[in-house]
């Protein structure tokens, strides 16, 4: 246990928890006091999955990953269930307000979105670095709201954040980012900052 502490703490675990908490409670209030319906529509459901995956992204890199990648045990497992834990927190935020009076659902559309988009902030650090792993979801999803495409299947693979949660193409382009995510990240960890990322 003693080590998963450490982890924890130099991934900045702690510090995330408190965030996609304390932001989880202030969207769920927000919605709460200022809509008349119980269901949250589906642009605030992907907005607040993306916020939430913005905000565990940060836990993708420890502060010498150098050091790490000299050590005698595996680390692909470690990465593996990281990124798998930080699904499962965004499930648990998420779909515990399924019995409120603010919902943030449906499940199918959660689970998926938040499979996806880690797995593009998963993918974002193991190329670009865990500095700038929030990219990528940021962007995709904020270009979908913005400028969305048709409903050919082309423009649901564009846009498979804002689709149905029943729609396939929207759900095999979500499982290809997570799964691609999941493996480039478990086997080679993030890309190693720059002296300059380093000293910020």
């Amino acid at each position: 246990m003693r080590w998963l502490a450490l982890y924890a703490r130099s991934r900045h675990v702690p510090l995330a928890l408190v965030l996609s908490l304390g932001l989880t409670v202030l969207l769920w209030s927000l919605w709460s006091i200022f809509s008349n319906s119980p269901d949250a529509g589906a642009p605030m459901v992907v907005l607040t999955v993306l916020i939430l995956v913005t905000t565990v992204a940060i836990t993708f890199a420890g502060p010498d990953e150098a050091l790490e990648r000299t050590a005698a045990l595996p680390w692909w497992p470690r990465r593996a269930a990281h990124v798998l834990a930080a699904l499962v927190l965004i499930l648990v935020l998420l779909l515990a307000t399924l019995p409120t009076g603010a919902r943030f659902g449906p499940a199918a559309l959660v689970l998926r979105d938040a499979a996806g988009l880690l797995g593009l902030a998963a993918l974002g650090a193991a190329t670009i670095g865990a500095i700038r792993a929030w990219f990528a979801p940021l962007g995709w999803t904020l270009a979908v709201i913005v400028f969305p495409a048709g409903d050919t299947t082309a423009g649901q693979i564009i846009t498979w954040q804002t689709q149905e949660p029943g729609n396939r193409a929207a759900a095999v382009t979500a499982a290809v980012l997570a799964v691609a995510g999941l493996m480039a990240y478990a086997l080679s960890g993030p890309v190693r900052p720059t002296p300059a990322e380093v000293a910020l």
